[in-house]
């Protein structure tokens, strides 16, 4: 009778709790839904950390359609020189400092987005990307890649956004300076918005004020029916204008420059935003702007690596003092609208100012509508 027992202690049967903890569930999500979600993420750091959790995610996120590159830190050109024993000529003047924007920390294949853009008390009028021939920087024992490094590993980048750490412009405590650029093989457009300074609501009784001045009566807000006063000829006031619109131009044509080898790799790119964590300024290009730069080699500056900046036509607002609806007062308040000169119809409309009224969010949106409705200033810039 025992023979004919079945030997139960030799039959295996599959354990079904055991399967069911073998199989990995995250495997059952689309590739598209997991795209999704590194499209949400978009910082090139985090992206590049996910490369390394498997090989899914390694294939993957090179297909991410939506990349934010954000810079941490500035490395000067004088760091780089004297470690490599460099004799190179350096440039000189208000616009002369050359820096390298590097940050890094990010596990490869996507390891470090440098050398971009600086320096913060001054306007680079000679600026690189990947120096080297692999576009490779050493510093401190830490290999930093060029953007142009970084950025390859994607293959199908729709939206870029990369942000500086610091705008370009010294500029004082309580001064208001921004701009906004757009860029097609040369600039298209840019408005500017600045003040000498502000009063803030719960200041403003006691005539508190951050920042400098014009020169003008501060405790006066009469209505001056847009006309600029003379003293705005005579105290400096004019000359502080003009140097904030070169500054930015500048700025911002040495930006655009920086961006060829990345424009000329994506060609996918829809969109492409270049700006910083102060919210100074913003370079914008948009897709058929791409493609004219791709198709339309831009004009360098024979000074310095940045794009030539046309003969320009600029409309100019100004207000003595300029109250918001959230009460704060803007000094010497400062709206400058720049086209080319020698710009196509298509492009151009002299009658359209719709650009200008939505170029800042707010409270600065209400601020530049504010200052259109006064009287306009035409002036002339020769290119530069």
């Amino acid at each position: 009778m025992s023979s004919l027992r079945p030997d139960l202690a030799r039959r295996i049967w599959p354990d079904p709790c055991a399967e069911e903890e073998q199989i990995d569930h995250f495997d059952r999500i689309p590739d598209s839904v997991l795209l999704l979600v590194f499209n949400r993420v978009g910082d090139v750091k985090a992206l590049g950390r996910c490369c390394v959790v498997s090989r899914r995610f390694y294939d993957l996120v090179p297909q991410v359609d939506n990349v934010v590159v954000k810079v941490d830190c500035v490395i000067s050109d004088d760091e780089n020189s004297s470690s490599a024993g460099s004799s190179a000529d350096k440039s000189r003047g208000a616009f002369s400092s050359l820096f390298r924007l590097v940050f890094g920390g990010i596990v490869k294949p996507l390891q470090v987005l440098g050398q971009l853009l600086g320096p913060k008390r001054s306007v680079s009028s000679a600026l690189s990307v990947g120096s080297d021939e692999d576009g490779e920087v050493e510093q401190g024992g830490v290999t930093h890649h060029s953007p142009t490094q970084v950025l390859k590993n994607f293959n199908e980048i729709r939206f870029l956004k990369i942000e500086l750490p610091t705008g370009e412009l010294g500029i004082d405590d309580g001064v208001l300076l921004k701009w906004r650029a757009d860029f097609g093989s040369t600039l298209d457009k840019c408005v500017i918005l600045g003040a000498s300074s502000i009063v803030y609501p719960a200041a403003s009784k006691g005539s508190s004020l951050v920042g400098g001045g014009d020169g003008v009566n501060l405790t006066s807000v009469g209505d001056d029916n847009g006309s600029i006063p003379e003293s705005f000829y005579t105290n400096g006031g004019l000359k502080l204008r003009v140097v904030w619109t070169i500054s930015s131009l500048i700025a911002a044509s040495a930006r655009h420059y920086l961006l060829q080898p990345i424009i000329a790799e994506h060609s996918t790119l829809d969109s492409l935003v270049l700006t910083d964590a102060d919210g100074q300024g913003v370079l914008c290009m948009n897709r058929g702007q791409l493609e004219e730069l791709r198709m339309k080699p831009l004009s360098a500056s024979s000074a310095s690596k940045r794009t030539l900046v046309p003969a320009l036509n600029m409309r100019l607002w100004y207000a003595m003092s300029l109250e918001l609806p959230d009460g704060a007062v803007l000094k010497g308040a400062t709206l400058v609208a720049i086209r080319p000169s020698e710009q196509s119809p298509v492009k151009k409309d002299a009658c359209d100012l719709s650009w200008v009224a939505n170029t800042f969010e707010e409270p600065y949106g209400t601020a530049v509508r504010m200052l259109m409705k006064r009287r306009t200033y035409c002036l002339e810039m020769n290119s530069f």
